[in-house]
């Protein structure tokens, strides 16, 4: 009554009738729907395109529901570590989740192997898992465990939907969640009852990440500390990087004759055939760029946590403070300061801080220009294979492979000591990229290089892995034949956990233990999968393998039959024993 005789007054001071209110048309109520709908419903309108899983019965009314809606094309998989490696591999090509579906108990084990790559890796990924109904919660009952406190640590956000009603809600978080700030994993556990109850709830509209803007006035500060040093170095790293933000961090390089390093297999990051690109700071890194890391009087990190691979074990520069000045430039305002204290912390996107750097006028003058050259040509000696007397020339391989390989290709890598020929002597760039686990897990080769097949199919998928990385995941070659994808994985084959053999040399000397591995014959058994299949074990097999292989229009694998002796692409076995026996005296 307030309201209407306040509306009555006003009309009699005005002299104007008072309008009678109009009836607004009732909003129609959604359609009710099961729980299982809501979310296939809701993953295709955030966008999702694709989902890679494994079957369970306790998500069986999302797999049902799935069957109404193509465009979300469902990827079966053949273990559910292959399935999140894939996802994650999506969430690093296209900057938006990954989504992995995945049964209670053992299948979000299984699956716990690429949230945790996704957590490390900063790529936003969202698990689903299936789990047991509301009314079994708490006894244990087969296959229960409790999501939220399993995946807590190695997520970004774990939960549990317990109302059909709050899918929308709770998948408009998880969309939000994974690609805001610093990417990362989000875990959701569907109890089978909730998935089965119908409500009737509209669903809502795309989740946009939320991405933090540079301060101009720290741009400001920054271009004043640069235009201080006489020895500065870029180290860029991390994600959030899209095309058009590495064109415009390569044009703000190139203006600013700055010097860029990339941090552990983000080599993409930064264009390599660019004058400004110096190297890699990864494992192994050429001892060069790590004595200009030391040198120094400047480092401006961008994206990068500045994490131990990149830092060589966090002594370059050593925590809590830089002898150098740092900027660092990172968009999770809780990675400002956790580890080194900078001069200017700077918090924005990767894109954004591009954008943002590309448009700051170029100064006049560049004192570190020679500084710059110096690393660069530095970079090019790098790439230059040594001298190698043996069968099969990994270098000389790579040096080939680097030339034939065309810019778009996508270069998938697996963890191992194997992978430093692809670091050192391949370049990467965009529209092509590189895609390894910074978190060192075995077995994301083979998966990751399936996915990228499926979702870039016309480019070439090449794959890096050792031999005991592929008998992890190798059986998601039915994967990609089931589906139709043409990855082409090179094993390198030396019958060892080669990486822990060379910390072993070096702690204990010719005392093996545990290392060791016996092989099939990969290429016999890519064939048995209905794959291509061949076998290398000289330099001059390689390409013709390599050309039958791409000519198949098949998935492929390549078997690199490498001396066990040449453990990486600076030493050999022999040699770390020999130092390691000498030092003891």
């Amino acid at each position: 009554m307030t309201g209407a005789r306040t509306a009555a007054s006003t009309a009699r001071r005005s002299n104007h009738p008072v309008e009678p209110a109009m009836a607004q048309p009732p909003v129609p109520s959604p359609p009710p729907r099961s729980g299982g709908r809501l979310l296939v419903d809701a993953l295709v309108g955030h966008g999702a395109d694709m989902a890679f899983c494994v079957a369970g019965e306790s998500y069986l009314e999302v797999l049902d529901a799935a069957v109404d809606r193509p465009e979300l094309r469902l990827i079966t998989c053949r273990q559910e570590g292959g399935a999140a490696f894939m996802a994650e591999a999506y969430g690093k090509l296209t900057g938006r989740p990954g989504i992995c579906m995945v049964t209670r108990g053992p299948g979000a084990c299984n699956a716990a192997i690429g949230v945790h790559a996704s957590m490390q890796d900063s790529t936003p990924l969202i698990l689903l898992v299936g789990q047991v109904a509301r009314d079994q919660a708490d006894r244990e009952a087969f296959q229960e465990i409790d999501y939220r406190r399993m995946f807590g640590p190695v997520a970004k956000w774990a939960a549990q939907i317990d109302r059909a009603d709050r899918i929308p809600e709770y998948l408009a978080r998880a969309f939000r969640t994974a690609t805001s700030g610093r990417p990362g994993p989000v875990v959701l556990a569907l109890p089978e009852d909730m998935l089965r109850e119908s409500a009737a709830v509209a669903d809502l509209p795309p989740a946009l990440p939320v991405q933090p803007h540079p301060d101009p006035a720290a741009l400001e500060r920054m271009t004043a500390l640069l235009a201080q040093a006489r020895q500065p170095l870029m180290l860029v790293g991390g994600s959030g990087w899209d095309d058009p933000a590495c064109a415009r961090l390569r044009a703000f390089a190139e203006a600013w004759d700055l010097p860029v390093a990339c941090s552990f297999r983000r080599q993409d990051v930064m264009a390599n055939d660019s004058s400004c690109y110096v190297g890699d700071l990864g494992t192994g890194p050429n001892p060069a760029l790590v004595e200009r890391l030391r040198r120094a009087d400047l480092l401006l990190a961008v994206g990068t946590r500045l994490g131990e691979i990149p830092t060589q074990g966090y002594t370059l520069p050593a925590p809590p403070r830089a002898a150098a000045t740092l900027i660092h430039v990172h968009p999770d305002p809780e990675e400002l300061g956790r580890v080194y204290q900078p001069d200017l912390a700077v918090l924005a996107g990767t894109a954004a801080f591009a954008a943002a750097a590309a448009a700051l006028p170029a100064p006049a003058v560049r004192p570190w220009s020679g500084w710059r050259e110096a690393a660069r040509a530095e970079f090019l000696a790098w790439q230059e294979p040594p001298a190698y007397g043996g069968d099969l020339d990994l270098g000389r391989v790579f040096g080939w492979l680097r030339e034939r390989l065309p810019a778009d290709a996508v270069v998938t890598n697996d963890a191992g000591n194997f992978s430093g020929w692809g670091h050192r002597f391949l370049r990467y760039g965009r529209p092509g990229r590189q895609l390894g686990p910074t978190c060192g897990a075995m077995g994301y080769g083979v998966p990751a290089a399936v996915a990228a097949s499926l979702l870039r199919p016309e480019r070439p998928a090449v794959c890096l892995v050792g031999d005991g990385g592929f008998t992890m995941t190798g059986q998601e070659l039915a994967t990609a034949l089931h589906h139709g994808a043409t990855p082409l994985i090179l094993v390198f084959n030396n019958g060892m956990y080669g990486t822990i053999r060379m910390h072993q040399e070096t702690r204990f000397p010719g005392r093996v233990s545990a290392t060791d591995l016996t092989n099939p014959d990969f290429a016999a058994l890519a064939r048995a999968y209905g794959a291509f299949g061949a076998a290398v074990s000289r330099t001059e097999e390689f390409a013709p393998a390599f050309e039958a292989a791409l000519a198949s229009g098949r998935a492929a694998v390549i078997e690199l039959r490498m001396d066990p002796d040449r453990i990486s692409t600076r030493t050999t076995l022999s040699r770390i024993r020999e130092t390691a026996l000498t030092a003891r005296g």
